[in-house]
């Protein structure tokens, strides 16, 4: 039969059909099913950082701290809503440390942050608070706590998953026995409001505590959502890195810092290759947030950036 374009489209159909029906037998006798070779199965994706940028970077450019105006002395003015812009131009997310709302900063007002924030296409990875809990003055400490559980709030409105806590400070933990206790009653408290909406807790190694204090409270805490926020700046001690190998698989959230602090005083650079490898060897998947604390932020912020996402694979 000569082959016309009909007679080849039929043949081909055909053929196909029963190509098909033959593999669906052979698929569904589950004997001949194709086996992966050894470097498909071995094939993990790397990680991939979401890389954050924290308001305290730019700490003297913002109009308002911790409640009370301040001078920017002739720098580029900030407020939350122009930071969240120039986290849009770097193509971060961004950290909202609490210290530079306005101090009438109210519902409406972080509503309207996180409709910013949203529309400008910047994630909001979270906010931070300074807060002391190893206090052992009683009323200061509940003051403490109650204005920790409103910041868990502003976060849930801001669309915020995580809030930077202090613990407290070594010297007062070494003081008296019972500022430790202290410390870790209140993020209780702390953690079982914010595990009602969602929201992590990452107490960070602040205060110049050590990586076995921070782990003693993490631990004695002993919540899903209260985790470390890792700061690669804050151990002062001969063995920073160590230090910060022993918190890193607890951590909610890795604040970057491009220096850090030797017991000398001396400031060193922070390796960002080996941040890099402790973290992945402790699994770690969140975000890492660069917290900008040298001079000339605006301009040095760019190329710190570019770097992280070169090393942390960061997005």
């Amino acid at each position: 039969m000569p082959l016309t374009r009909r007679t080849f489209f039929q043949l081909s159909a055909s053929s196909a059909l029963c190509l098909t029906s033959s593999n669906v037998g052979r698929f569904a006798r589950g004997s001949e099913v194709p086996a992966q070779t050894n470097s498909e199965l071995s094939l993990t994706p790397p990680n991939r950082y979401r890389l954050g940028l924290a308001a305290y970077s730019l700490r003297k450019h913002f109009k308002f701290f911790k409640g009370r105006p301040q001078s920017t002395d002739g720098l580029q003015e900030f407020d939350m809503f122009s930071f969240i812009d120039y986290c849009a131009t770097q193509q971060c997310a961004a950290e909202l440390t609490s210290y530079f709302f306005p101090p009438d900063a109210d519902q409406e007002y972080f509503l309207k942050i996180k409709r910013h924030a949203f529309l400008s296409g910047v994630p909001i990875v979270g906010t931070a608070i300074g807060n002391n809990f190893t206090t052992l003055d009683q009323a200061k400490l509940e003051k403490e706590i109650t204005l920790a559980n409103q910041w868990i709030d502003r976060a849930s409105t801001m669309g915020a998953n995580h809030i930077r806590f202090f613990a407290g400070t070594k010297k007062q933990i070494e003081a008296n026995p019972n500022a430790l206790t202290s410390a870790i009653t209140s993020l209780q408290r702390c953690a079982k409001h914010a595990a009602k909406l969602g929201i992590f807790i990452g107490v960070e190694n602040h205060g110049q505590l050590t990586a076995n204090q921070v782990m003693e409270i993490v631990k004695g805490v002993d919540s899903p959502w209260l985790g470390v926020n890792l700061d690669t700046g804050n151990f002062i001690s001969s063995t920073p890195y160590q230090d910060l190998k022993k918190c890193a698989s607890a951590s909610v959230n890795v604040q970057y810092k491009v220096k850090m602090k030797q017991p000398s005083g001396e400031k060193i650079a922070v390796n960002m290759q080996r941040v890099n490898q402790l973290l992945t060897e402790a699994k770690y998947k969140g975000h890492i947030v660069l917290e900008y604390e040298e001079e000339n932020p605006l301009e040095n912020i760019p190329q710190v950036l570019t770097q992280m996402r070169s090393v942390f694979n960061g997005v």
